[in-house]
């Protein structure tokens, strides 16, 4: 079974995926490799991926080139996690990194969530864009008389 590695601290200098491979081919000429681009652009987004047969394999490469100095980056190597099965997310870095692609973007023209808070029970919140405005009503309300 193949194991995928995770490659980040790329140049942001243009990267050629066969400079990537000449680097990881004298551990093993059975790895491929990929890096990632940004679609506008075509520049290196920082990071890119090793495929490797093996488990075995995959220690030794992240033991002797995590770290390793590629056009003045220290290549940060470590094992990639699984891609998620959502269809408007792409690849990105695994979250044991502290990477900052936490949220990932996407497109699939798709509107994103709002999060938002769902009320305690008997209590609720006002949405913060129109707090101020019910204080207001609120204020005008109990200050005029009773009518009942």
């Amino acid at each position: 079974m193949s194991v995928r590695l995770y490659v980040g601290n790329l140049p942001k200098e243009p990267v050629d995926r066969d400079e990537l491979q000449a680097i990881f081919a004298e551990a093993s000429p059975s790895v491929s490799t990929k890096v990632i681009k940004d679609r506008k652009t075509g520049k290196c987004r920082g990071f890119g991926f090793v495929t490797v047969p093996n488990d075995e394999l995959a220690e030794q490469i992240i033991e002797k080139f995590n770290g390793h100095v590629f056009k003045d980056s220290a290549l940060k190597i470590e094992k990639a996690q699984p891609k998620s099965k959502s269809a408007n997310e792409e690849e990105s870095r695994p979250s044991g990194g502290g990477g900052s692609t936490p949220g990932r973007r996407g497109g699939g023209g798709k509107k994103a969530k709002r999060n938002t808070p769902t009320p305690d029970a008997g209590s609720v919140q006002p949405d913060p864009r129109w707090a101020d405005d019910l204080a207001k009503l609120k204020e005008l309300l109990s200050a005029q008389p009773n009518n009942s």
